[in-house]
C-alpha cells in the first residue's frame, strides 16, 4: 500500500466535505496530530477507525486503501490486486521481523559467551566474578524473552499430527520445550502433543 497516496486521498476527501483536520478528528474520536499523520503519509489509520473514517468520507474501505476512487466495473479487480499487495507487504514485514530475531539471539549469545570469558580469564575468582556471570546471565535472557515475543508474532506452529496451524500465546510458547524454533506444544485440533516445526510463510 501506497502510504502517501492514501493519505493525499484522505486530505482530498476531507477538503471535499469542507472538514478541517480538528473536526474530522473529533468525529473520529482521535487527536488531529493523527490526521495530519494519515495525511502526510506518516502512518495509516488503525484498522478500528478505519469503518468510521470512510463513513464519514464517504468512500468504501476498499477506495481508502488504495488511495482513489474506484468505478464499480473496476472494483473487484483493484480489490483482487489490494489483497495481492497487502499479502505481499505482510509477508516482507514478517520475513523483516524474523532476520531481526535471529539477529538478537546471535547477538546476546555472542554477548554473553563474552561475558563468561572475560569472568573465568580476566577476573580472579571470587565474589566479582559470580557477580558478573549472573549479570551475564540476566543480561542474555532480556533479549531472548524479546526474541521469543518476536518469533510467536510471525507465522505458526505446525501440528506434526494433524498438520493444523498452532498460534500459542507467548505463555505457551514460553512454557514450551523448544529445540531452535521448534516447540513442544498441544494442538487444539487433534490434543496430541509434538514437536511442532516453526513455518513463517504459508506453505502451498
Amino acid at each position: 500500500m501506497d502510504q502517501i497516496k492514501i493519505g493525499r486521498f484522505v486530505a482530498s476527501q476531507r477538503k471535499e466535505r469542507g472538514l478541517t483536520q480538528a473536526q474530522l478528528a473529533e468525529t473520529l474520536g482521535v487527536t488531529d496530530r493523527a490526521v495530519s499523520k494519515w495525511e502526510n503519509g506518516k502512518s495509516l489509520p488503525d484498522y478500528s477507525v478505519l469503518p468510521s473514517l470512510c463513513d464519514a468520507l464517504g468512500i468504501s474501505v476498499n477506495e481508502l486503501l488504495c488511495g482513489e476512487k474506484i468505478a464499480m466495473e473496476n472494483n473487484d479487480k483493484k480489490q483482487e490486486q489490494l489483497l495481492l499487495d497487502m499479502t505481499k507487504e505482510l509477508q516482507q514485514k514478517n520475513k523483516t521481523i524474523w532476520k531481526n530475531m535471529w539477529i538478537i539471539m546471535l547477538a546476546s549469545m555472542v554477548g554473553l559467551f563474552a561475558c563468561l570469558a572475560t569472568a573465568a580469564f580476566l577476573i580472579p575468582e571470587g565474589p566479582w566474578q559470580l557477580v558478573v556471570i549472573v549479570a551475564s546471565a540476566v543480561v542474555f535472557l532480556i533479549p531472548c524473552f524479546y526474541a521469543l515475543k518476536l518469533e510467536v508474532s510471525v507465522g505458526y506452529y505446525k501440528c506434526k499430527h494433524c498438520g493444523h496451524q498452532i498460534v500459542p500465546t507467548y505463555a505457551q510458547a514460553l512454557r514450551a520445550m523448544h529445540m531452535g524454533t521448534t516447540r513442544y506444544l498441544k494442538c487444539p485440533n487433534c490434543n496430541k502433543k509434538s514437536w511442532c516445526k516453526k513455518v513463517v510463510e504459508k506453505q502451498d
